[in-house]
């Protein structure tokens, strides 16, 4: 074992005990192992392999997985179609101690150490959520458990994470006669924010020519999804908080209020509570929307969904480019990236990628993905809401803007300092 690790490429070197959790990620279904320290599994599609993988072109004995002192030794067998680690084909690879991912064939092999806590499988997915990892699977079934309550819900991840696709599986499922009503609040304008949410009557104003329901109404008995919460202007969230709370709306022009029955759900990327402490939102109206939370995890955490994502995004651009398959490189580039702006970037990306390759096969040089912009400095305040954005894990506020830990905790020492 010390000369094969002698010889291999090391990805990193931190020594972890084990075990860890592989999430083995097919277009067409999701798998689950558990590696221990010192022992050894055979990935493939044949009956000989220790876990078999659900993928045509993996070979029946495609690679092995070794837990080792410095990480997770990944060895070639001889496959049809390679093993690929950070987008490079290689015979022998050791993957990180803690976590990191690699490609066979059209399927991605992420690894972690320790399984997750609360590992939830449901059975049946939710309406427009693509994937089966681990994560996704406890969004899933968070959406199943909730969709029926009457209780406001905060939907919280980054951009491009698909926020108002598990708002609208919460309606979906949640057996409401009345409609969706989607409203961004970021994009209205403070003067016209009232009216827009809770309407207003013929002659309230210049312009009012004829009474208008506001959101509220117009989603009686359903939901009404306020996207980017956080920008919502102080002036109008008090009142929102008093229809949160009492369910009266009071329409601009309006001498009485109106009754309404609308469950609320928000979605916002940013921290509400950095917010609160800033003073620019309302601690009792953030208490309010937050009774039930959901948090998406971002693209780069849940890699083994990308094949299942990247099946289901080229079967929407299909009808205008073609069938269109990955090779396996092209896979691993996809896999290697880090993707900040999530599923949203993925599909962009693999639009260009399904347009550029007339021949139906998409390769790694059809993949071009942006290049993620890196700050050299981050003001303190900056520095504060990433770390915020990123639940207080410093490791991963570091690497999403592109430093090391210690730079980062540097530029955090002096929002304290």
């Amino acid at each position: 074992m010390s000369e094969d690790l002698e010889r291999t490429q090391e990805v990193t070197a931190e020594n972890a005990p084990g075990p860890w959790f592989l999430e083995i990620g097919s277009p067409e279904a999701m798998q689950h192992a558990t590696l221990a320290l010192e022992r050894g599994l055979v990935l493939g599609s044949g009956s000989a392999a220790d876990v078999r993988v659900v993928d045509p072109t993996v070979s029946g004995r495609h690679c092995r997985v070794v837990g080792t002192p410095r990480g997770v030794l990944i060895e070639d067998l001889d496959s049809r179609n390679g093993v690929f680690v950070g987008a490079a084909r290689v015979p022998r690879a050791v993957l990180g101690a803690r976590s990191g991912a690699f490609v066979i064939g059209r399927t991605t092999v992420s690894v972690r150490i320790a399984a997750p806590t609360g590992e939830v499988r449901p059975a049946e997915g939710i309406p427009g959520l693509v994937g089966s990892s681990a994560a996704i699977c406890h969004v899933a079934e968070q959406v199943r458990r909730h969709a029926a309550l009457r209780a406001p819900v905060l939907v919280r991840g980054e951009s491009g994470t698909g926020k108002d696709v598990v708002a609208q599986a919460l309606h979906r499922l949640s057996g409401r006669s009345g409609g969706f009503v989607p409203l961004n609040v970021g994009a209205i304008a403070e003067s016209l924010a009232d009216a827009e949410l809770f309407g207003h009557r013929r002659g309230a104003f210049t312009g009012a020519v004829a009474t208008r329901p506001g959101a509220f109404e117009q989603a009686q008995r359903g939901t009404l999804f306020l996207d980017e919460i956080a920008e919502l202007p102080l002036s109008v969230q008090v009142k929102l908080l008093r229809v949160v709370e009492d369910g009266l709306v009071r329409p601009v022009g309006a001498e009485q209020p109106t009754s309404v029955d609308v469950r609320i759900i928000s979605a916002t990327w940013a921290p509400l509570e950095l917010r609160v402490e800033e003073g620019r939102f309302r601690a009792d109206l953030l208490h309010r929307l937050s009774t039930l939370v959901i948090h998406i995890p971002p693209l780069r955490e849940r890699k083994s969904d990308i094949p299942m994502l990247c099946q289901a995004l080229l079967a929407r651009c299909q009808p205008e480019v073609g069938p269109r398959r990955l090779t396996s490189a092209a896979l691993a580039k996809l896999v290697d990236h880090s993707w900040p702006g999530n599923v949203r970037e993925l599909g962009a990306v693999l639009y260009r990628a399904a347009v550029a390759a007339s021949a139906g096969l998409i390769d790694a040089g059809h993949i071009q993905p942006y290049a993620a912009r890196k700050r050299n400095v981050l003001s303190p305040d900056e520095a504060l809401e990433l770390l915020a954005r990123h639940r207080g894990v410093t490791s991963a506020a570091a690497r999403a803007a592109g430093v090391p830990r210690s730079t980062f905790r540097s530029w955090l020492g002096k929002a304290a300092g």
